[in-house]
């Protein structure tokens, strides 16, 4: 119990490090922070990246952090409806740092960086394919109306 205990205050502090920072030095297309008195719960928030389908809006993620953070990632799921190969219809994001290729070097302001670069350029992986990457692979045009009706409807407030 006092190990969990110990681990748990570690996170929590690293999480307090992360948010200082961001508030010191604002990145700017980004957000985050927690949703109330629990460190472990948070908000992130997303502008679509400029000259995409997602241009002009604002995506909004639930982070949760688990208790051995930030040697375990935490689960990154888009609260916002948006249309790409990496996000699954719950909003679940399959990216590898989200998983195997996950490091403790990594903050919460790189990871949503990176799922910024994942808007603008997909990863598509063979034998991983689903039907929006397939439309994105063979119908571009396709894939970009309804990406950027999906936005229009779901992240332009």
């Amino acid at each position: 119990m006092e190990t969990m205990t110990l681990v748990q205050n570690c996170a929590k502090r690293r999480l307090e490090m992360e948010l200082r920072d961001m508030n010191e030095n604002p990145p700017t297309h980004i957000s985050f922070g927690p949703l109330s008195d629990d460190m472990f719960q948070w908000q992130g928030i997303i502008m679509g990246p400029v000259d995409t389908p997602f241009e002009g809006g604002l995506f909004h993620l639930s982070i949760e952090f688990p208790i051995d953070y930030p040697l375990k990632p935490p689960q990154v799921k888009f609260q916002t409806k948006v249309y790409h190969p990496n996000v699954d219809q719950d909003g679940t994001i399959d990216i590898n740092i989200l998983g195997e290729e996950w490091s403790p070097a990594l903050t919460t302001e790189k990871l949503l960086l990176s799922i910024i670069s994942i808007l603008m350029n997909p990863i598509l992986e063979e034998g991983n394919q689903n039907q929006v990457s397939n439309l994105y692979l063979h119908d571009i045009k396709s894939y970009n109306k309804i990406a950027r009706e999906w936005t229009r409807q779901y992240a332009i407030v």
